[in-house]
């Protein structure tokens, strides 16, 4: 069994012998291959004689409560597909007590496009730099659009009080991960709970983790062929999203979590994010938006908290990949300072 075939917990004959039956033309497999990017749930290259697949499993290991439910990206790819958001097609969905590993795994169709891992674009023009994020800003305006109820998702989470809710979440995975909590997380915590804007009752589907490297775009446009990545999607305020991509305003250009801080994003051809954030207030139909810092100090916050957990998983094992775990947990101590200016400037 080869290396990536023994992390799956599948030989390419085991695995055509289980999806053979279910996938119609499914094919020989002929490779096995896992993507080295990612800290969620470890996602393979399946390749047969026929065609190329994409699968998207649960990590080994103990896991945190709620985390890693591949169940629920199945189901939001499929529902938003049949609405006509830009997703990979899923093909077939095997729960943990089928599955031939014990853990949940789905298939789904293999895009051919573009993924720019670094959001400052170097290799494309000025002009292909704003064209990139207009489209990325036309999609999420067109995501938080969707209608949940005929899209089928009336139940993909709870409704109203989003951010209350979120923050109680993230602060106790944050004291699982971290049972000597830094005091920068606390401060942050103690003001997002001081300072919680009163529910506006605002409800859409949210991604969860939006941002450049979670869309597939095609090969010679700015159009967006695929949205990656579902696993922390959920019913939310639609701020959570657009706040969280604007934390690369501020994030810097450098490291294995790369920003647009520090460069000249003006000569770049890349939007301000004022102007993003108007863009997609003009798209979606909404006014400006008021206490703007409290978004930008929670996305903060809960990115801390989620990279705690990837750091725990390192410790524990069973991380999808324990070098960037490791790298993306000395990154708290940064996330959380950063949240602290925000907050000293919205004071200010």
């Amino acid at each position: 069994m080869t290396d990536d075939a023994a992390t799956l917990g599948m030989t390419a004959l085991q695995l055509q012998t289980f999806l053979a039956p279910r996938l119609p033309s499914f094919g020989t497999v002929i490779g096995i291959e896992k993507f080295g990017t990612g800290q969620s749930n470890p996602t393979f290259l399946i390749t047969t004689d026929m065609r190329r697949y994409v699968l998207r499993t649960k990590p080994p290991g103990p896991l945190l409560p709620s985390a890693h439910q591949v169940e629920r990206e199945f189901r939001v790819l499929m529902a938003l597909g049949l609405q006509g958001i830009p997703v990979p097609q899923v093909y077939h969905l095997t729960r943990d007590d089928a599955s031939p590993t014990g853990r949940a795994f789905y298939v789904m169709e293999f895009l051919r496009g573009r993924i720019f891992w670094d959001p400052a674009l170097p290799d494309q023009t000025p002009q292909d730099r704003a064209a990139l994020y207009d489209a990325m800003n036309a999609t999420l305006a067109r995501l938080h659009d969707v209608d949940v109820a005929t899209a089928g998702l009336s139940d993909y989470g709870k409704r109203g009080t989003y951010f209350a809710r979120q923050t109680d979440r993230w602060a106790a995975q944050y004291a699982a991960s971290a049972p000597d909590p830094l005091p920068d997380m606390v401060r942050v915590e103690d003001w997002l709970r001081a300072t919680m804007p009163a529910d506006d009752g605002q409800v859409s589907l949210v991604h969860g983790d939006w941002r450049m490297d979670n869309l597939m775009f095609a090969p010679r446009t700015p159009e967006v062929l695929g949205i990656l990545d579902w696993e922390l999607s959920t019913l939310g305020h639609p701020l959570a999203d657009l706040a969280y991509q604007c934390m690369q305003w501020r994030l810097p250009n450098s490291g294995d979590m790369r920003g647009l801080g520090g460069i000249d994003r003006a000569a770049l051809g890349l939007p301000t994010e004022a102007e993003y954030v108007a863009a997609y207030c003009v798209r979606r139909g909404i006014g400006p938006i008021d206490n703007w810092s409290f978004y930008i100090v929670f996305a903060f916050f809960r990115l801390a908290a989620i990279l705690a957990g990837v750091a725990a998983r390192a410790t524990g094992g069973n991380a999808s990949n324990p070098e960037l775990a490791q790298k993306y947990g000395r990154a708290v101590p940064m996330l959380a300072a950063l949240a602290l200016s925000e907050i000293d400037g919205a004071s200010q």
